[in-house]
């Protein structure tokens, strides 16, 4: 394409919005008529109806129009080839979508139009979009109060989260994560979208950036969100915890109903019983619950109460400790209530500081998943070593102390919160040796890994291990500790190998 310096003459310029009009309409028909029967198959480059042929035509003018206006036209597009090798391959794609499902994909059709405009950037924004939206729907559709009590932890933020409208409160790091653990997605799924954010936040149109999109890995991410979470249907587990909770809500629970529960209950692994039993505490405590409802909470919860992790046990207990300090008076009466229901009163905080604590640890995870993490964080890092102080950690928030404070210091892809990291290295120093075998079970797991894959947190993780290694002395940690650093598949992929594994899971902690 031949273009010249300086500003064009006035009579150039008469006839381009009628031409821009003309080209959009055959971009257009062209971008439609991929969606009919026909393979889509570029025709020879002579015709006037081939894809290249129509892409080029609008981008010539489009950036004719630039370079009249004196705006930039190099490298504001992607190659002409790199566009037709992503639409060339939407049928294939976009094959395993349903027909119904393709009327409604209204950000599937700007993705197409965005690649044939060459901003693949702004494909992907289109892309996140539309699975943002899908997976929304699909809460929405399944039971809303249940996902909001696995994502909003602090009863804070829960208050204000009712209905449909309200899941924009909810980040999409947070909308992720929750929905992983009730099963909208699938573990190995979970990594990769969770990469697809990623790279939405650092090199679509979001945000202003320098990456440029590959063609191929544009199309991997369509495939990821589409496979992972468009098309997932719901697993079996889901569709009878559904059944169960709407059971809980509407009916009476019988104990001869109750018993046909022991196989859901015992078919769940332990992170789905912790789930399940998070979702069914939240239906006791919500104040607009039912005593039918509560009475069939009552009813089912001693069968999953023995698959409980110490720490989940202790969180019910954390979280009538939020209540009375926040004057939720209600609420606290039903979270008492329920744990007395258990002969679990020993779970009950001694002292109101773990309620505080817990508060931070919140707030803390909540601006560093936000904008402006590095500037906000150090004001609430110094408010929890304020708190931790040089008391021992409250043993009902020991877990989320150490998994907290190990996340807010490996930091994020982008980096670190420079002025928070002193005050976590001191903390961190201060750990016990049991809590440092808390930060090393959990740093080889599945949380971090997606993170892992970036140069800042490796680096932070390389600093942590030197942190944990002189606290690191039980034989089982200490062989784990070895391992982890002898390991040379990267950090992110720790939790993929068997050995780290089965060291991690012969720890015994609770």
């Amino acid at each position: 394409m031949i273009r010249t310096s300086g500003p064009r003459a006035p009579g150039k310029r008469n006839g381009i919005c009628g031409e821009l009009q003309a080209t959009r309409h055959s971009i257009t028909h062209s971008l439609i008529v991929m969606t009919d029967s026909r393979a889509l198959v570029p025709t020879s480059s002579g015709s006037d109806d081939s894809l290249t042929t129509v892409i080029g035509s609008f981008e010539e003018r489009i950036l004719d129009e630039a370079d009249y206006l004196n705006l930039p036209t190099s490298g504001v597009v992607a190659d002409q080839e790199k566009r037709v090798l992503v639409l060339a391959n939407m049928r294939n794609v976009v094959r395993g979508l349903p027909e119904e499902r393709r009327g409604t994909a209204m950000y599937l059709s700007k993705f197409m139009v965005a690649v044939g405009a060459g901003l693949l950037d702004a494909a992907l924004n289109y892309l996140w979009d539309e699975t943002i939206g899908e997976l929304r729907q699909r809460i929405i559709n399944y039971d809303l109060q249940y996902f909001f009590d696995q994502a909003a932890t602090d009863p804070e933020k829960r208050k204000d989260l009712s209905g449909p409208e309200d899941l924009v409160k909810i980040t999409d790091d947070e909308l992720i994560r929750s929905a992983a653990k009730i099963g909208f997605i699938s573990d190995l799924g979970f990594h990769q979208l969770d990469l697809v954010r990623h790279m939405r936040n650092h090199a679509s149109a979001a945000h202003p950036n320098q990456h440029e999109l590959t063609p191929y890995a544009l199309m991997g991410y369509l495939e990821t969100c589409i496979k992972e979470v468009i098309t997932l249907p719901e697993s079996p587990t889901m569709i009878e915890t559904s059944t169960l909770l709407r059971n809980i809500k509407t009916a009476t629970v019988t104990d001869l109903d109750a018993a046909r529960y022991d196989s859901l209950f015992s078919g769940l692994r332990k992170d789905q019983a912790e789930v399940l039993a998070k979702g069914l505490f939240g239906i006791y405590v919500l104040p607009e619950s039912s005593n039918v409802a509560r009475d069939n909470v009552r009813a089912v919860f001693p069968k999953i109460w023995e698959s409980l992790s110490e720490e989940t046990k202790f969180s019910f207990g954390v979280r009538y400790a939020r209540y009375k300090a926040n004057l939720d008076e209600d609420q606290a009466k039903y979270a008492r209530e329920l744990l007395e229901a258990m002969e679990a009163a020993s779970y009950l905080p001694e002292d109101i500081r773990v309620s505080e604590i817990d508060a931070i640890l919140d707030r803390l995870i909540g601006v560093h998943h936000a904008l402006n993490n590095f500037h906000n964080e150090p004001p609430l890092a110094r408010e929890l070593k304020e708190y931790v102080g040089d008391k021992p950690v409250p043993k009902g928030v020991e877990v989320k102390y150490v998994e907290t404070l190990v996340e807010v210091y490996i930091g994020r892809g982008s980096g670190i919160s420079w002025n928070a990291n002193p005050i976590y290295e001191s903390l961190l120093e201060g750990l016990s040796p049991e809590q440092a075998t808390l930060a090393l079970r959990f740093v080889t797991g599945e949380t971090l890994s997606s993170r892992l894959l970036s140069k800042s947190p490796q680096e932070q993780m390389s600093q942590l291990l030197d942190l944990l290694e002189p606290k690191v002395i039980s034989r089982p940690s200490r062989t784990l500790f070895d391992t982890v650093i002898k390991f040379t598949g990267g950090y992110a992929n720790m939790y993929r190998d068997s050995r780290i594994k089965e060291l991690r899971d012969k720890l015994d902690i609770d």
